[in-house]
């Protein structure tokens, strides 16, 4: 096994943790522009302190998703299934709203689509993290990496 620099052994021991943190935050921020443009808190939507007008598309429905997937994925229940619903969500507003303006997201006013589009897939990917009420509620379920390699058996000659 080779040896790992203090860095890389820090940084792999911190891992499950960073993680956790990285989910919170994204999920809170998700969260907060879903309550924006329900609630016309924090600044309501596209910060003109209005509501989306209930049942609009695709509007509501994106800010139900940002409200209810945000939430979901700060607290670390259901995930892996949270983050998916909100990636897509995402992608379809980039695509729908910004990309046919301009090419690049800094262009076309799309970096926060594009942003919570692969940090939700990011954790469709990973999973939760540690601190989350999926491990909580459901257990220790072990990743692939550290499940070590497993044991190849042989065709049996019958």
């Amino acid at each position: 096994m080779p040896v790992q620099s203090p860095v890389t052994e820090f940084t792999e021991r911190i891992k499950p943790y960073t993680l956790s943190l990285f989910r919170i935050v994204v999920g809170l921020l998700f969260a907060c522009h879903g309550a924006s443009s329900l609630f016309g808190i924090l600044g309501g939507a596209m910060g003109k302190g209005l509501t989306v007008p209930a049942g609009s598309w695709p509007g509501w429905y994106a800010a139900v998703i940002q409200l209810v997937g945000g939430v979901l994925v700060m607290v670390g229940l259901g995930t892996r299934t949270a983050a998916f619903i909100s990636s897509g969500s995402m992608a379809y507003a980039y695509f729908s709203a910004h990309a046919g303006t301009a090419l690049w997201p800094l262009q076309n006013g799309g970096e926060l689509s594009a942003l919570f589009c692969w940090a939700f897939l990011l954790l469709v990917c990973t999973g939760p993290g540690t601190w989350s009420l999926d491990r909580l509620f459901f257990g220790e379920r072990r990743q692939p990496e550290e499940a070590g390699p497993t044991a190849q058996r042989e065709p049996s000659a019958a």
